[in-house]
């Protein structure tokens, strides 16, 4: 089967040997993304509900990208630094996501790259 990558100069450049997105037939798996600002690579300044917009912001950005959007989206994972950001970010995300809402799971990790406070990554329906 073909995949096909896709990269946006709206969402952080990758910081290791992977795509923003991949298209596997019907589905679109997109990395998971943190709150970098795409413009500097910098880690955006605030508390972890301006982090999580971010984050959902460089999503949004690789899934139009493709020519998707958070309405395609049906999995969701989301990383934590800590479980007791849960409720903040849980209000943030699902802001941005109408009903029905994507599958998820959240998951609370030791680390995350360049110690971000969350990471969300993504699977789409791109039938």
């Amino acid at each position: 089967m073909p995949r096909q990558a896709f990269h946006t100069d709206k969402a952080p450049k990758a910081i290791g040997p992977y795509s923003q997105a991949v298209r596997a037939g019907n589905l679109l798996f997109l990395s998971g993304q943190i709150p970098l600002d795409p413009a500097t690579m910098a880690m955006v300044e605030g508390d972890i509900a301006a982090q999580t917009h971010r984050v959902m912001k460089n999503l949004t950005a690789v899934l139009e990208e493709s020519g998707l959007s958070l309405a395609h989206v049906v999995r969701t994972t989301i990383f934590l630094a800590d479980i007791n950001d849960f409720a903040a970010v849980n209000e943030v995300y699902g802001s941005y996501f109408e009903q029905p809402a994507p599958a998820r799971s959240t998951v609370q990790v030791a680390r995350l790259p360049r110690d971000a406070r969350v990471e969300i990554d993504a699977i789409a329906f791109a039938g």
